[in-house]
């Protein structure tokens, strides 16, 4: 007998019993949709992280502790060591010397969380952030350095219902207005709001310390050998866009297995029903396989034939998944969109493959018991059982 007869048989036994197939794919099929779009976040984020950041930030960026704080450090690092870079800044083909401070602002509508970076107003904001430039108002300005004057990302203004001339609380004692819009630009930097630094040093209560320095070079691919230089001679980290990059995959990959974990749980429940299905269509049909067995069927074609129910089960599951979970995604994206501007949520090739490949697992797993049960049945007592 043919693969193709094979196959054939299989799928004749499986809509023998219509409504328990489709429940038990939808089971498998709800399963897998979980997995891509909780995977599908963390392959989103390094997407979006790669395309933007490296248009964007600092060359190199000096902090006291690195990325161990995240991505926004507290103000910890004195002052003086801005004097300290720009000293060493003609030697190592530094053109920009940058102190920032920064701070998040969250919530738990996740709206109406931002950024605040600080920065010196006679640098400006294109010094670290070249491509940005205000869609009303204006940036900030020399004569700005200590006032209360902010200006606002495009999505950051949206979110919060901020324009020119608006008024925004940084804390219970601390308020500034609204002089510029920023032009939406890129999905990371939409949500910030950016203060003159002394103004953020004082609502953040951090005089004579900063967050991080941020540094522009004459070649930025010398940046890895001037993060390492002033690592040695300042004591201090110095980590480059690319250390940054390697810093989000690590914490992509942590957050990937977990959630992996969590969807794990509904991918076992959907192996369990595909192994209910496919072992109560072999209790129901005995006689079926040990006619087979009695015209000539072998014991590994009974086995084989079991299996590829199992398979047939699986794949309709995994296909179902993908299609369930590219909606989700859809909608994850339409969230975040609305939200920051990026789209959070991807559907690579690799994670294609990993759906499909789980599924096929999926199905060879959840067969082998009742694959083996259906090989082992007697001749004698499957044809003599009613």
């Amino acid at each position: 007998m043919s693969w193709g007869d094979l196959w054939a048989l299989a799928w004749r036994g499986l809509t023998r019993r219509p409504v328990r197939t489709l429940l038990t794919a939808l089971g498998i099929t709800v399963a897998v949709a979980s997995m891509v779009v909780f995977l599908s976040l963390g392959e989103g984020i390094r997407k979006v992280f790669t395309s933007e950041l490296g248009g964007i930030g600092p060359d190199v960026q000096v902090s006291l502790s690195g990325f161990t704080q995240g991505f926004a450090p507290q103000p910890n690092l004195p002052e003086t060591a801005v004097a300290d870079i720009q000293k060493l800044a003609a030697e190592l083909g530094i053109t920009s010397v940058t102190p920032v401070v920064m701070s998040v602002r969250s919530s738990l509508d996740v709206s109406q969380s931002v950024v605040l970076y600080g920065l010196p107003a006679a640098q400006g904001i294109s010094t670290v952030f070249p491509k940005i430039v205000p869609a009303n108002g204006r940036a900030l300005v020399a004569a700005d350095e200590g006032q209360k004057v902010a200006v606002i990302g495009a999505k950051a203004a949206e979110n919060l219902r901020l324009k020119v001339g608006s008024t925004l609380n940084l804390t219970r004692r601390s308020a500034v207005k609204v002089v510029g819009v920023l032009a939406p630009e890129s999905g990371l930097v939409d949500s910030f709001i950016f203060l003159p630094l002394r103004t953020l040093q004082d609502a953040e209560g951090a005089t004579g310390r900063v967050s991080l320095v941020a540094l522009k070079l004459e070649n930025p691919r010398d940046s890895r050998a001037v993060a390492t230089t002033l690592a040695k001679r300042l004591n201090l980290e110095a980590s480059t866009q690319s250390d940054f990059l390697s810093f989000v995959e690590r914490a992509l990959r942590i957050s990937d297995a977990v959630r992996f974990g969590i969807s794990l749980i509904a991918l076992i429940v959907g192996g369990l029903a595909v192994a209910n299905t496919v072992m109560m269509g072999v209790f129901e049909r005995t006689r079926e396989f040990g006619t087979l067995r009695a015209i000539g069927a072998r014991p590994g074609f009974v086995r084989a034939l079991v299996l590829t129910e199992s398979l047939l089960l699986a794949l309709a599951g995994g296909v179902g998944g993908l299609i369930l979970g590219l909606a989700g995604i859809w909608g994850v994206n339409l969230y975040t969109q609305n939200l920051a501007g990026i789209d959070a949520a991807a559907l690579t090739p690799r994670l294609t493959l990993l759906a499909l490949g789980i599924s096929i697992l999926l199905g060879l797993l959840s067969g082998l018991l009742p694959a083996r049960s259906a090989s082992r049945l007697s001749i004698t007592d499957a044809l003599g059982r009613i």
